[in-house]
């Protein structure tokens, strides 16, 4: 039977990434303190609480799933910019772009009768154009809930990351990412995954999703419009930068007030709509880094 390695809170960077190289996944154990997590469970429950549950078998018909989580907890604002989880993810990711923003941020319940979900690569969100030595996430699940096989604890395929994209797992070839409430399960967009059979009969398994990809492609979660300017203004400018309102690049990105008289404000970096100074594109970069190919 597979098996997801676990590694402690405190392990290394290099040990973290040269298990991620090899499996493509890993749980370090009790991350979160009592005081974040419980801060993170009472700001979400009063959503999980009363949402809908899914409609499709790949959304669950016993699970439910909040996003715009940034706007909706304090707590959540602290995952996504947890420093290991950064420096990870910064590391992870650089090899195939010059920076990272936040992708995708959910709450996931999954009730009593859920069935299992069927086992995907998250990088198929781009239909699969991205070439495979391309790696485009860096994900976590932070557990809210301990995650047992019994009430649906993430299925993960450790080293499939290197499959063939038709190959089928056998049964001995799936493991699942048993972790106690406070403990993370870091993964690629390359390895296949899904979400676990709930077969308890009053448990309900609940993680924080919060996955980070290359600053160059689109975000699954529009975060400019699940958290607009009125909304992200309240955020460190950190934050902000992170989920987007930053250069992604030399050029990506930039901004044009559509009221700007003057010219003052076109086609500025996004971080002076919040009144703040940044070097707006006035150094090219070199010929070379703009016509580069790497094909």
């Amino acid at each position: 039977m597979a098996e997801i390695k676990h590694l402690k809170a405190d392990a290394s960077q290099e040990d973290i990434l040269s298990v991620i190289d090899q499996d493509a996944a890993l749980i370090l154990d009790d991350v979160l303190d009592n005081d974040l997590l419980s801060q993170i469970k009472d700001e979400l429950d009063p959503y999980l609480n009363n949402y809908i549950k899914g409609k499709t078998d790949f959304t669950g018909f016993e699970t439910k799933r909040v996003g715009g989580l940034l706007a909706r907890s304090v707590g959540c604002q602290n995952l996504a910019l947890h420093p290991l989880i950064n420096n990870l993810a910064c590391n992870f990711l650089e090899p195939y772009g010059d920076g990272y923003q936040l992708h995708f941020t959910s709450a996931v319940s999954i009730g009593p009768g859920e069935s299992k979900q069927i086992l995907h690569r998250d990088r198929g969100i781009w239909g699969g154009y991205i070439p495979r030595k391309i790696e485009t996430h860096f994900s976590t699940i932070w557990a809210l809930t301990d995650f047992t096989k019994e009430n649906g604890a993430t299925q993960v395929v450790p080293g499939s990351h290197k499959w063939d994209k038709d190959r089928v797992p056998d049964k001995d070839e799936i493991a699942y990412a048993e972790m106690s409430s406070g403990s993370v399960l870091l993964y690629t967009g390359t390895v296949l995954h899904g979400g676990g059979k709930n077969s308890t009969d009053n448990e309900i398994r609940t993680g924080v999703f919060m996955h980070y990809a290359l600053n160059w492609l689109r975000q699954e979660e529009n975060q400019y419009l699940s958290h607009p300017p009125e909304v992200a203004k309240n955020f460190s400018p950190e934050l902000r930068s992170l989920i987007g309102y930053s250069k992604g690049g030399y050029v990506l990105g930039f901004y044009t007030d559509p009221d700007d008289k003057k010219g003052t404000m076109d086609s500025v970096s996004p971080e002076r709509i919040f009144g703040e100074e940044r070097d707006d594109f006035s150094s090219l970069p070199s010929q070379s880094n703009l016509v580069k190919d790497t094909s």
